[in-house]
């Protein structure tokens, strides 16, 4: 099954995570590939901590404002392609391709690329791509799509990110 969360509003990731530890609780194995993050995030301490979630991170580590670099363009393909082993591998039930959506708009991925990606993926595997801007194609094709509609942010009062809270 094909999940999308998706839209402008706060918890995509957040999700995604939900679903990852309500999998785990279940006995199955998750991995989870985050495209464009390369941080060390305060969800990466805790899922850490389940042997049966793995974490790869496909980005530089900087926020991409304008035009990504080749190193993020190449980071992103090289993540796709890790996915894609990770997909064939059959080793895990869950598959979380976390910002993904935020990497196709950017264009460091080739959207027929992803599609095919989708297509490939076996129907009792369960593939949930997060992010903002999610492309009508994926939109179309998917199982499952939520929006995350953000109504009131306290972000637009001056408050910043917060650890534990945003990151």
């Amino acid at each position: 099954m094909i999940q999308v969360y998706t839209g402008k509003g706060k918890g995509k990731t957040t999700a995604a995570l939900g679903l990852a530890l309500r999998a785990v609780g279940a006995g199955k194995r998750v991995y989870i590939g985050q495209f464009i993050k390369g941080r060390d995030y305060s969800e990466l301490k805790a899922l850490k901590k389940f042997k049966n979630i793995k974490v790869e991170q496909f980005g530089s580590g900087c926020f991409i404002i304008k035009k990504p670099k080749l190193k993020d363009i190449l980071l992103a393909k090289n993540g796709l392609k890790r996915v894609e082993e990770i997909i064939k591998s059959k080793i895990y039930s869950v598959v979380i391709l976390d910002e993904i959506n935020i990497a196709l708009a950017l264009g460091l991925l080739n959207l027929d690329e992803v599609i095919s990606l989708i297509k490939k993926t076996p129907r009792n595997l369960e593939l949930v791509l997060t992010g903002r801007y999610a492309h009508p194609e994926i939109l179309k094709i998917a199982d499952l799509v939520s929006e995350i509609k953000e109504v009131k942010h306290y972000f637009n009062k001056g408050i910043k990110a917060r650890r534990g809270i945003e990151f």
